[in-house]
């Protein structure tokens, strides 16, 4: 926070924006939000993208986040529609509120096509090859899973009965996990092993469980943006405890079980592909049957649409316009900036 402060007074920014619900968020926002440029008291305009997302649990870090954030933000730029009713019920004036869509799926919808590009199903081999009969490639069925909450992988027990509740899914087809920093310390701290028959051994520079490799858990390092998106995009069913994971699906159109309690991101349960399992064992179970059942549906929330940066942008531009204008009103005489361009131009 003190460094932050230091680059807030040297460079005098116009505006801040903060997003998401990490502790860099709040700490960003809580600076700028203290900060004085002048003895008029002059600060940035402090703009939080992803606002009004809540869980309604106040046991997760990122909840009380998200709440201190969008209570000492300027613009509030919200990307689903519970995101506004959370906001007025907690009394934020309707002025700083913007319903502007999801920067995320911006990304999405702007990588999807370059992430085909990706080799990640042919480093798994999980791509059959064509045949003698001209027969295309094809991608093998296969489930998706991260996990890298402290609530789940920071608790054996937890751990272990979200790994219990895929015994069935790992069975049936191959399991792809990128192992989360965390986790994987977890992992070892635990003891567990992946992989029936065996615990996971390398091949390639990629843990591969032992065994029929259609069976068991597939263990990676970390994934790329376009190799994850890949493997998001072919896959017969995700489970996570991410929240933008539970959006990236939707959109995508791939069925999700999120082994969380709850969800700060409602829109993918009602508009979307994502069902809530929780962390029980016979809940996750069941959760991915249903899942796997059911079709393969690309329901579009409102504003996800690819422009929500133009709207944030737009937003901004106009805040900052009128800003400045209200400021030259005050100066005796001050030519508005309109009338300069058109005497710069006759220049």
């Amino acid at each position: 926070m003190k460094k932050f402060e230091e680059v807030l007074l040297g460079k005098k920014p116009d505006v801040v924006v903060v997003v998401g619900d990490v502790n860099s968020t709040l700490a960003c926002a809580l600076v700028t939000s203290k900060i004085c440029f002048d003895p008029d008291g002059s600060r940035p305009v402090i703009a939080h993208v992803e606002a009004g997302l809540r869980s309604f649990d106040r046991s997760m870090p990122e909840e009380v986040n998200r709440i201190l954030t969008d209570h000492v933000s300027d613009l509030l730029f919200v990307t689903e529609e519970s995101g506004l009713q959370n906001l007025r019920n907690e009394g934020i004036s309707l002025d700083k509120i913007h319903f502007v869509g999801n920067t995320m799926i911006d990304s999405l919808l702007n990588f999807k096509e370059k992430a085909e590009a990706s080799t990640i199903l042919e480093k798994l081999a999980l791509v059959r090859q064509a045949g003698k009969n001209g027969v295309a490639n094809s991608v093998t069925r296969y489930a998706l899973l991260t996990l890298h909450r402290p609530s789940n992988v920071d608790n054996q027990d937890i751990f272990l009965n979200i790994i219990a509740g895929l015994e069935e899914l790992a069975t049936d087809c191959p399991v792809v996990f990128p192992v989360h920093p965390r986790t994987r310390r977890r992992i070892r701290e635990f003891g567990f092993e992946f992989g029936l028959g065996g615990s996971a051994r390398k091949h390639n520079g990629i843990a591969q469980g032992s065994g029929n490799w259609r069976d068991g858990i597939i263990l990676t390092d970390p994934l790329g943006y376009l190799d994850f998106l890949c493997l998001m995009k072919h896959a017969s069913l995700v489970v996570t405890d991410s929240g933008g994971i539970q959006e990236e699906t939707t959109i995508l159109g791939t069925p999700c079980v999120t082994v969380r309690e709850n969800t700060e991101r409602p829109v993918t349960v009602e508009s979307g592909t994502n069902t809530i399992a929780g962390t029980k064992t016979d809940t996750i179970k069941g959760a991915i049957r249903r899942q796997l059942g059911r079709k393969r549906e690309n329901g579009v929330p409102k504003n996800w649409d690819g422009r929500a940066a133009v709207r944030i942008i737009d937003t901004l531009v106009r805040r900052h316009y009128e800003k400045t204008s209200s400021r030259l009103a005050l100066v005796p005489h001050a030519v508005p900036l309109e009338d300069r361009c058109s005497c710069l131009e006759a220049n």
